[in-house]
């Protein structure tokens, strides 16, 4: 029984867990039916054979009596060819559609971790608690009713067979087989439909107990969560980590930069331009408020020259890249504040 507090649907992470250990919704009946249909329609479809197969071993076991011998080898020989011709189609028919019904409700799924020994399986308090659980009493409840279906079913049917066994004396044997294979299979077709609407009543409670089973409350959901996605807290430090890192690595190339294109205060871009390298000027580090200020700090350090030009500072911020050169749009503005650098002098090398 699934815990009060797991109120949540089932994650699809869960529901892929669940099927590979083989936990998947299934209903047994529906498995039963479709075994039982298949084989009430095969036996119907095989009897004309089936009965001339049994006729033909009855006159070989006359054949032999008359003969005063039983070839221990030939008869069982025989034997088995008829119970083979008789009963394996509809046996075959019941297996393959019992398999077939089964992997249409795993989809195709096919797992060895059911059959892996466990403790709990033989857990003697836990099959104790399992006898007296809900699962156990609809079962009980669900197999007297079929226990109930299939006596009346019977009963009703052999009582109508009853008033007419007595024309069985004055019919051939052939015509009397077919009359009470007839019945016979009447009476198999009412049980496989009351058995069908079982089925169907026991498909959707076993959908509503798979999915009360599966369901999750909402911590369990925030541990998944963190297993699949990583702690939130986690992330955010690696991120800032990262972060830091990053304005390392462009911070140690401010030293490399041509010229520091500031807002005063609050936006800085560091280029670079050489001609023989660099098809356009090149932005090295970029940064706004504090980060623009180390930028700048850095730049006289290295006696880089500073520029201010708000409209410039914030267009280059916005549009351009770091570690690329920058929009074409913006290379007139740029190549004036270079020319500039070179006639003082000011471009390294």
């Amino acid at each position: 029984m699934a815990d009060d507090s797991k109120t949540e649907k089932a994650t699809p992470k869960k529901r892929r867990d669940e099927r590979k250990k083989g936990h998947v919704f299934m209903s047994k009946d529906a498995v039963a039916v479709a075994s039982l249909f298949g084989s009430i329609m095969v036996m119907r479809m095989t009897f004309a054979g089936s009965l001339s197969a049994m006729g033909a071993f009855v006159a070989y076991c006359v054949r032999l009596a008359q003969d005063g011998g039983f070839p221990t080898k030939s008869l069982l020989m025989r034997s088995i060819s008829l119970l083979a011709q008789v009963a394996g189609p509809f046996l075959a028919a019941g297996i393959l559609l019992s398999v077939a019904a089964t992997l249409a409700q795993t989809r195709l799924l096919v797992s060895f971790e059911l059959i892996k020994p466990k403790f709990e399986k033989i857990n003697p308090i836990k099959g104790f608690q399992n006898l007296f659980s809900m699962r156990s009493v609809v079962e009980a409840l669900k197999n007297l009713l079929k226990v109930i279906i299939l006596l009346y079913l019977i009963y009703t049917s052999l009582r109508g067979l009853i008033g007419v066994s007595e024309r069985y004396l004055y019919a051939d044997l052939n015509g009397a087989s077919r009359h009470l294979f007839a019945a016979i299979f009447s009476m198999l077709l009412r049980v496989a439909m009351a058995f069908l609407a079982l089925a169907g009543l026991d498909f959707f409670y076993q959908w509503w107990d798979y999915e009360k089973q599966m369901r999750m409350s909402k911590q369990e959901i925030k541990e998944e969560y963190k297993q699949t996605e990583g702690d939130p807290q986690v992330k955010g430090k690696i991120k800032e980590i990262q972060r830091r890192m990053a304005q390392q690595r462009m911070m140690a190339q401010v030293p490399n930069a041509d010229v520091i294109v500031r807002n005063p205060e609050h936006v800085a871009v560091a280029l670079r331009y050489k001609p023989y390298r660099d098809a356009a000027p090149l932005v090295l580090a970029k940064g706004l408020d504090a980060l623009a200020l180390r930028i700048v700090a850095i730049a006289e350090e290295h006696d880089i020259t500073v520029i201010e030009n708000v409209p410039l500072a914030r267009a280059l911020y916005a549009k351009a890249e770091l570690y690329r050169a920058i929009p074409p749009d913006l290379y007139e503005d740029v190549a004036e504040i270079m020319v500039y650098l070179y006639k003082l002098g000011r471009v390294k090398a």
